[in-house]
């Protein structure tokens, strides 16, 4: 890059900016706003491009107050809101009926159902207790509630959960949601 006398520069890796006063080579002196005079290379400089130069060319080829208005218009992100009841919602929901956890059933005894779906339960707490999830509902359904009686056994267990029946009209009678503690230490 070629600078001249007068044009507006930058210092890389610097916060420093001035008025180039000499160019030797490959040593350029600039001035900087508090009256300093510095030398550096011509590798660790830049053109201010945000200051009008006095370089009468390098004026025309940029239209800074089209620059600068096109980024104001390019707008700022805009933040989600959410509403106060969504933070009490649920951050995992975990499905417990054996047609979601396997492909078929058949074969299997109904002891070995209800294995799978206790360590399906189980894992699934551990894991949002290690992740620090708040919430998680567990669906079982309402069948004749042997699922739901060894959920809450499971549950009971832990001390730092509290579980109560979910969100009555969103599930209905067949889902516990599990309340997780984060300041207790899970049980080992």
């Amino acid at each position: 890059m070629n600078f001249k006398i007068g044009d507006s520069v930058l210092v890389l890796d610097e916060d420093l900016s001035g008025i180039v006063k000499s160019v030797v080579s490959n040593r350029i002196i600039i001035e900087t706003p508090d009256g300093f005079s510095l030398e550096f290379a011509k590798h660790e400089l830049v053109l201010d491009d945000t200051k009008t130069s006095l370089n009468p060319m390098l004026s025309e080829s940029i239209n800074l107050s089209n620059i600068i208005s096109e980024k104001e218009q390019s707008g700022k992100r805009k933040q989600v809101k959410r509403k106060p009841k969504d933070k009490y919602l649920p951050t995992m929901e975990v499905d417990l009926h054996i047609n979601q956890l396997v492909k078929s059933s058949r074969g299997m005894t109904n002891h070995d159902m209800l294995s799978l779906q206790l360590d399906t339960a189980r894992r699934q707490l551990d894991f949002a207790i290690k992740k620090r999830f708040q919430k998680i509902v567990f669906i079982h359904g309402v069948g004749e509630g042997v699922l739901k009686m060894e959920l809450d056994y499971l549950f009971g267990r832990y001390n730092n959960v509290k579980f109560y029946d979910a969100e009555y009209k969103k599930y209905g009678l067949g889902a516990t949601e599990v309340y997780i503690f984060q300041n207790v230490l899970p049980n080992t």
